[in-house]
């Protein structure tokens, strides 16, 4: 099983930028979708981008033109790019891949924070 790792949280002001990484540690070159999601404290779990193996991309309303998701498939690696940090932003941001579009996403790593202040 693909076992996922998140790195490249901190902190950083509003306006800032991070690029946070998620390795895998298998191939992700079949893996039909990983996605980025977010959990800030007393929120519910958010998807924020996803990205198909086909490289289609899905992003959720609130970050549409600041964040930017692409995978490495050479490197084993998707990347979130995230621009124009707002305070809302913060929150602990984890990975995970689906293996079909009937399945549910699994293989949680285990999340990295991101804080952005104001």
């Amino acid at each position: 099983q693909v076992q996922l790792v998140e790195s490249g949280g901190g902190l950083v002001q509003a306006g800032g930028s991070l690029r946070l990484s998620c390795a895998a540690s298998g191939s992700i070159a079949s893996i039909f979708d990983v996605g980025w999601f977010r959990q800030a404290p007393g929120k519910q779990r958010e998807r924020v981008a996803s990205i198909t193996r086909g490289s289609n991309t899905n992003y959720a309303d609130s970050v549409k033109g600041r964040f930017t998701i692409s995978r490495d498939n050479a490197k084993n690696t998707v990347y979130l790019q995230m621009n124009s940090l707002k305070p809302e932003d913060t929150a602990v941001y984890y990975c995970a891949l689906r293996i079909s579009a009937f399945a549910t996403f699994g293989s949680w790593g285990q999340g990295t924070q991101v804080t952005v202040s104001s």
